[in-house]
Order: C-alpha cells, then structure tokens, then sequence
C-alpha cells in the first residue's frame, strides 16, 4: 500500500513528453508512478532491419577500412574476421540472448557477479562503452552519410563544406523519428535495409561478374601477394595480426540483444521465461550474421581486385565508399546515385538501433538504481538528451568519420569482449566444461582484439573514459537528489502483520524502531522503558515494534514485504528487508495509515555521532540517523501535513 498525492496539473508539453512512461522493472515509483505499457511487438526479422540498419550499413565504410588496413590481404582478413563472427560472437549472444533476454545484454550477466556498490559501479563503466559504442554509431554513421551526400557528383555545390550542417540536419531527422513513435522507426528500417541489401546484392554481383570475365584480376592480385609478402604462411600471419583494424564489421550484436524487447515471442511465454522471444532472437542473430558474413566476404573481393590502392587513400574517390564507387563505374552515374541516396538513408537510420538500444538499456538500470530522473523512464525526453549529446559529439569531432572510429571500435570490442567473459563465466558455473573452454578460447580472442585496438587508437579509450565519467558523475548527483525519495514500489502486510495493526488501530498505533540485530528479551524490555519514559507516554500498550534488515544499500527501488512474528512470547514486531532504513518506514508508515484509516506514530532514539558521517552512512549504507530522514522522506511524499504520520524521536 503507499499513497497518492494529488498531482500537480500538468501543461501540454509535459504531458506530451511524459505521455507512456513506463518502468521497466515491471512495478512504479513509490506513490507517483503509472503502471508499466509495453510497446507493441514484431516478428523477429522486423526488429532484426531495426539492428541490421546498424550492422549492414558497415557495408558503406567497412570494404574500404579492410583495404586501407590490409591492401592486398584484405579478403584473407575478412575472412578472419567472419570465421570471428560465426565461430566466436554469434554463439557468444546466442548465449548472452538466452541467458539474458530482456534487453540487458552481457551487463545484466555480469551485473550478478559483483554486489553492493562494487557491482553497481561496474555496470556503470560497462554502460559508459556501451554509451560510446551507440552514440558513436548515431554520430558516425550520420557523418558517413553526410559524405556520401557531398561526394556525389550531381549534389550542388554549395553543399560541399557544409558537412557540420547536413549531419545536424540528419541527427536531428533521427531524432524526430522516435519523437513520432516506435513503430514508425521499425517501419522504417525494413524498408532501408531491403532496399540497401538488394542494391548491395547488384553491385557486388556486377563486380563479381567483372572479375570472372577478366581472369586477368585475379592472376595480378596472386601475383603481387607473393611479391609482396613471400609464402601464405606469412600472409595467414599478418592477416590474423591486422584484422583487430576490421572491428566495426562485428558492430551490430550488441544492438541485436539491447532490441530483444520489442520481440514477438509466443502465447505460453512468460516473463520468466520467454522461449519464444528468445528463439527469434536466434535467428535474428544468425539470419544477420550470415547475410553481413557473405556480404562482407564479396565486397571485399570485388573492391579489392577492381578498385586502385591509392583511390583507397584518404581524399580517394573511394575512400569511405568502396562500393558506391563501384556503383558510379560499373553501373553508371544514376544507379551510382541510387545506391548513393540508399547508402545515406541506412548509414542515417543506422542511428535508430542505437538509439533503441540506448532508450531499452538506460531505464533499466539507472532509475532502478535512483542514479537518473524518474523522467527517464519515459521515452521523449530521453530522445531530447540523447540527440543533444549527439549534436555535441558530432561538434566536438568536426563531424569527422576517421576522428570516431577509434572510440567507436573500442566501445564495440569492450562489449563483445565483456559478453564473451560473462557466457565463459555462465558456463562454467553451470558445469558445462566444453562451453566454457570453448567460450574461453573466444574471449581470449576477443581481449587480443580489444588490446590490439586500444594499442592502435588509444583515443578511443580516452573518449570512452569520458563517458564513463559523465555517466558516474550524473548517476551519483542523482542519486544523492533522489536520496529522500520513498523508494519503495510496493507494500505488502502478512496476515499476522495485519492483524497486529488492526488490533492497535481500534485506540492508537505506535511503532518503536529498534535494531534487529540486538533481539533478545531485556533489549525489547529495556527499549519500551526508555520509550515510554523519553515521550513521556500514559501506558506501554498497543505498541509494535519495526525492525529493517539492510540487504544491499547500493539498491535503490525495493518491494517491502512486511512479516508479523511475536518474540519471546510478548512483543508484537514488524520485520522487513530493504536498501535503506529511514526510506522504507516511511512507506511503512504510509501504508499503515492508508490501510487503518488511523495515522499511525512511531518512536525513535537519537544517534550519536557527527551529523555529516551519519549522512554519508545513510547514503552509502542505508542507515546513518535513521529519525530526521525519515521525518523528511515523509514529509516530501505526503505534503499535507495532517495526513503525515508522526514522527517523536527521544
């Protein structure tokens, strides 16, 4: 039971920004919370265009990456990197989707490892990649379709310097699309993606076609390798060495578990157990995976073999868009121009599975930890925070590709290599030996692959280490804010608990905080003396006690079950569990009066000690002086002032 306050009126503009805000725990707020709506679900291979406009879109930049990282040997190492894809990161979120299949990917599993602050303040740096990894792919991607649209021969002119302006334009055009709705953004997305594949699909067909007809390609090519790098043990060697650099093609997986939410599974699934959520997350996984895989496979081939090494260069024809280039010079400059307005409008979308997977993951932990605004909870003004810090990002870059792909492959390999730990660790705790070797090999791969990166662009840890900070300096002032909150999303009362405060209500009902752990005879005896002697009451009746064991502090919403036990065949006592002491009374409190009708009273001692560190223990420990800050949590949740439970402390 808590209370509900009258709400202030709201105007237009809040209603409308804060119109289906929903915990995503399943439960609301203490007394001002609604109950949680789900989004409308789709079909697997709907929400897999939602993930696939991030992942396929990498077929804009990723061939010419491969060749400025590799020259020659760029199909030998994208073949490395998709024996990568389909032998080490598609069973990893295999995994990570089963395990896990609410939207909170490998951090949820990693989250259970750690307790207390310590675990609290671990999914924070996680969240900090995983914010580097999305933001940058909304930024970046916005920036590669800003110079496709500037490379084009048939745009204007006037246009040509004005890549800040055009990728605001289309970060903002991004925004705007979730601001209308989510449906609309999955709508969106199956089209750009089909379009983009079957356009994909001519242009490498053509290309291929191309090398068949000039067996020549291909005899140039082997030959120049051997020139170049001796006998294919040393080119199997520098493959393996430089494919870290072919990252970013690996980038669509952790979108792929954060959208699993949006899923429709089957009818008998629960929210236990979602089998059939989480069979479509399989196959959107390996749908995904298999198609970008050929694709990445084909395209390298082709731009490889009919593409010149120094076009590649930066300032090149083809540097950034390979395969649009082949479009212009195998297909003429209309196809090329289709392709190119495609390639922009899925390298712009691209923007949209990130942002979704930003709008699933940040309401599930950071309310939940009181480390955000409640308003987070709800998905307009998150847009509004997340597009800003896009505009930011895309400033601070000078809306540059090169500037981000550091950051951007560092937040893709700290996350993929964080779920391949998690599943090894899953593994191995279920006893599933030859899982947990298996995945062990691939997490090693992984922190090679992630060291290798960081070695090579250690901007991108820098730029990493920001949003880390920027998360855990705004989560701790929130939580600190939010601190006086009631915290608690329900209350509940066992039948001897209930018939403890109806026998009580029928003349008054008074409660006496007392420490659980000091729970022996003359302690109950020796508190209601003092109790009634430092109040100064008539008689020592009609008096229960309340006893709060603190489980993890670092909790921020709590359900209270409240049990009755009798102890020592004498003292009625309500027990309960929680993060903080002075929180959960007062929803006791408020409970109790709006279950009784009668407004109950309770009775504390002072704390000695300085008033400062006994703060800090209530923040960091859930305790501190328990008597003021219940007083004003009651006083912040129930602002009529007859209606508040009274608080007498001696």
């Amino acid at each position: 039971m808590t209370t509900t306050p009258t709400a202030p009126p709201r105007s237009a503009l809040r209603a409308w920004l804060m119109e289906g805000m929903v915990d995503r725990s399943g439960s609301h707020l203490g007394p001002h919370g609604v109950p949680a709506q789900e989004h409308p679900r789709h079909r697997w291979w709907r929400v897999m265009c939602l993930t696939g406009v991030d992942y396929f879109s990498t077929l804009g930049y990723q061939p010419g990456i491969a060749a400025l990282a590799a020259g020659l040997l760029s199909p030998l190492a994208t073949i490395v990197l998709v024996l990568l894809t389909l032998c080490g990161a598609l069973p990893v979120y295999r995994r990570v989707a089963e395990d896990s299949p609410h939207g909170e990917g490998s951090i949820a599993m990693l989250e259970k490892l750690l307790s207390f602050w310590k675990g609290k303040l671990f999914v924070l740096v996680l969240l900090g990649f995983a914010a580097t990894d999305f933001m940058i792919t909304m930024t970046l991607s916005a920036a590669d379709a800003t110079a496709h649209v500037v490379e084009n021969p048939h745009v204007p002119s006037f246009l040509h310097d004005q890549q800040m302006l055009i990728t605001l334009g289309l970060l903002a055009l991004l925004g705007g699309v979730f601001l209308r709705g989510f449906n609309e953004a999955i709508g969106i997305a199956v089209v750009l993606v089909a379009v983009y594949l079957a356009l994909n699909a001519v242009v490498v067909g053509v290309g291929l076609w191309h090398v068949v007809e000039h067996p020549t390609l291909v005899t140039d090519w082997r030959t120049a390798l051997v020139q170049e790098h001796g006998n294919p043990f040393v080119m199997v060697g520098i493959a393996l060495l430089v494919f870290p650099k072919l990252a970013l093609g690996l980038s669509g997986f952790e979108t792929g578990v954060a959208v699993m939410p949006q899923i429709q599974g089957d009818a008998g699934d629960t929210e236990e157990r979602p089998a059939g959520r989480i069979r479509g997350a399989k196959r959107l996984l390996t749908t995904a995976a298999l198609i970008m895989s050929v694709f990445l496979i084909t395209s390298s081939i082709v731009t490889t073999l009919l593409i010149p090494e120094q076009d590649f260069e930066p300032g090149g024809p083809a540097n950034g868009r390979a395969l649009a280039y082949l479009a212009h010079e195998y297909l003429g400059n209309v196809f090329g121009t289709v392709y190119d307005v495609s390639t922009i409008a899925i390298l712009w979308f691209a923007g949209a599975s990130a942002m979704a997977g930003l709008l699933n993951l940040i309401p599930r932990y950071l309310p939940r930890y009181g480390m955000a605004p409640d308003w987070s909870r709800a998905v307009r003004p998150l847009v509004l925070v997340l597009t800003a810090t896009a505009f930011f990002i895309t400033w601070y870059f000078d809306a540059s590709v090169d500037a981000q792909g550091g950051a951007y492959a560092t937040g893709v390999l700290v996350l993929m290599t964080s779920a391949a730990v998690a599943v090894t660790i899953a593994a191995r705790r279920k006893g599933q030996r030859r899982q947990y070797l298996g995945f062990a090999v691939i997490a090693a791969v992984f922190v090679y692959t992630t060291a290798d990166n960081i070695v090579e662009r250690p901007d991108g840890v820098k730029i990493g280490a920001c949003f880390i900070a920027a998360i855990i300096g705004v989560s701790l002032w929130s939580r600190v804010r939010r601190a006086f909150e009631l915290r608690a999303t329900a209350v509940t009362f066992d039948p001897t608990a209930e018939r403890f405060l109806r026998d009580c209500a029928r003349r008054q009902i008074r409660l006496i905080a007392h420490d659980p752990e000091v729970s022996d005879r003359e302690a109950y005896i020796a508190k209601v003396r003092q109790v009634v002697a430092d109040n100064d009451l008539p008689d020592e009746g009609d008096i229960i006690f309340v006893e709060v064991v603190v489980t993890d502090p670092s909790d921020f919403e709590t359900t209270l079950s409240v049990r009755g036990i009798v102890r020592h065949q004498s003292y009625r006592v309500l027990t309960l569990e929680s993060s903080a002491v002075p929180n959960s009374v007062a929803a006791v409190l408020l409970a109790v009066r709006d279950r009784t009708g009668v407004n109950p009273h309770i009775y504390f001692e002072w704390t000695e000690g300085n008033p400062v560190a006994q703060f800090l223990r209530f923040l960091f420990f859930g305790e501190g002086e328990v008597a003021p800050v219940t007083r004003e949590v009651l006083r912040r949740a129930e602002p009529r002032r007859r209606r508040r439970p009274h608080v007498h402390v001696g």
